[in-house]
């Protein structure tokens, strides 16, 4: 098969990390064609979508001799099996773009996550979905709607941009705190700016639970756990990984989210959850993968590219 990543530079990844490149080598070891596709790769003429994309290889190595590409080459994307839509977050934009480009092949080629369900699904306001499995939450641009709700949960919050990713701009809110106000009007722009702000969970300090789902399948978990000098736990701020194994309140949230996320097209998707309160459902570009691989050695990436073939073959069949 020939399968397209739509990523960030290739140069930059890292080896033992990266969800991607864990992708890219689990399906070049089936002996599919892996062509990369940088920002800004997609062009449209009238209806056809074409990917600005370099045939590759990669190589587990240390960088830079993790991949070899080719001359970049016009490639059509509706002659692709699958496209993986991994750019990193935030979603913008150009990722914006990309998702209403990639609506010209959608239901002719297997696009993991569907571009639909991309643009639909913010990846901290889609959790609201689920209010049963959240912790308590509010949206909002007012330092009045923040100030009661604090009020409401006697005691801290947690604030965060709607576009963040990574930990990014996520900050406690207290009113005993000095700087409540100047918190709110910088994330809120002066009330100009939706945020969210969420019920402080004590439990992060014991980590924060990444969930990995295929097509509303568990696949596993990681825990990430902040540094003492951080409240946040991303490992991209220096949270340490651990691994960790699905609890009830786990498989309780699975069972609330998994048949939205298939209707949706949300293929591969990373759920995070705290204290067994859902927070956030990652859709852009989820990771976790390569850890979570190491603490179980079930291989997940491998089941990705299986169900991958799958789905594609019976995508193409039904053309």
């Amino acid at each position: 098969m020939r399968f397209a990543f739509l990523m960030d530079p290739i140069e930059h990844v890292l080896v033992d990390k990266d969800t991607t490149f864990a992708l890219m080598l689990q399906a070049q070891s089936h002996g599919h064609e892996l062509y990369v596709v940088g920002p800004g790769g997609l062009c449209a003429r009238g209806r056809k979508v074409f990917a600005t994309a370099r045939r590759t290889e990669v190589r587990r190595v240390a960088a830079p001799g993790h991949f070899t590409a080719g001359p970049a080459e016009a490639v059509d994307v509706a002659t692709l099996d699958a496209v993986f839509v991994r750019f990193d977050p935030p979603f913008d934009a150009q990722y914006l773009y990309n998702t209403l480009l990639l609506e010209q092949v959608r239901g002719e080629v297997l696009v993991v996550n569907d571009p639909r369900g991309i643009r639909d699904a913010n990846e901290k306001l889609y959790a609201m979905h689920f209010p049963e499995v959240m912790p308590r939450t509010i949206v909002t641009a007012r330092e009045a709607d923040v100030r009661a709700f604090l009020e409401e949960l006697q005691g801290p919050g947690v604030m965060k941009p709607l576009d963040g990713a990574g930990g990014r701009g996520i900050l406690i809110v207290d009113l005993a705190d000095r700087n409540f106000r100047s918190i709110v009007e910088t994330l809120t722009l002066e009330g100009r700016r939706y945020a969210m702000v969420q019920e402080f969970l004590p439990a992060v300090r014991n980590g924060d639970k990444r969930v990995l789902l295929l097509d509303g399948e568990p696949l596993g978990a990681i825990l990430r756990v902040p540094r003492e000098d951080d409240a946040r736990s991303n490992i991209h701020v220096g949270g340490s990984v651990h691994p960790c194994e699905l609890d009830a309140d786990d498989h309780a949230i699975i069972a609330a989210v998994a048949d939205r996320l298939r209707r949706d097209g949300l293929h591969f998707v990373g759920l995070d959850v705290i204290g067994g309160r859902l927070t956030e459902v990652n859709v852009t570009s989820p990771t976790g993968i390569q850890e979570l691989s190491r603490f179980t050695g079930s291989e997940p990436e491998a089941k990705v590219i299986a169900w991958v073939e799958r789905r594609a073959r019976s995508l193409k069949a039904r053309d």
